[in-house]
């Protein structure tokens, strides 16, 4: 799916309680047992917490200002990670935070730091099962402009 960027991104409403800051190494762990907690409800699996880690913080690119962390009093709460081009790789929130607009703010956040960047256009991977994420990208501008047949 992909959004253009020159258009308009909506104001952020982030939910009560909810504070942003970026990835670091030292929050690998707690990212990772998220991440794995949305591929089981959204599909698709996530590497064993040392090869992710290791493959996310070597990759050309990565960029720990665009992996944002939602933080709430008990902890991570969702977690956007994106690539230097313009690329969502992951977006996942935990099911104690869900419905609260949480993975809309997530988002939204994305294309205002790629609007930033002068990029012209965001894109991201979403199963075609995964109809919550869809109606959530959708509704934030997002359009398909091209399917792909998943690997076995």
């Amino acid at each position: 799916m992909r959004r253009n960027l020159a258009e308009a991104v909506p104001t952020i409403a982030w939910p009560t309680g909810i504070e942003l800051c970026q990835y670091r190494p030292e929050l690998a762990e707690a990212v990772h047992r998220l991440m794995e907690l949305g591929y089981r409800e959204g599909g698709g699996r996530v590497p064993a917490l040392d090869v992710w880690q290791r493959r996310f913080e070597t990759d050309p690119e990565y960029d720990p200002s665009l992996c944002f962390i939602a933080l709430d009093a008990e902890g991570i709460v969702g977690v956007c990670q994106c690539w230097t081009s313009a690329y969502i790789k992951n977006l996942v929130v935990h099911p104690r935070a869900q419905g609260l607009g949480l993975g809309r703010a997530l988002l939204l956040n994305a294309f205002k730091a790629f609007q930033q960047r002068r990029e012209g256009f965001v894109d991201l991977k979403v199963l075609e099962h995964n109809l919550r994420a869809q109606r959530l990208y959708e509704s934030a501008g997002m359009r398909v402009v091209r399917r792909e047949p998943v690997p076995a």
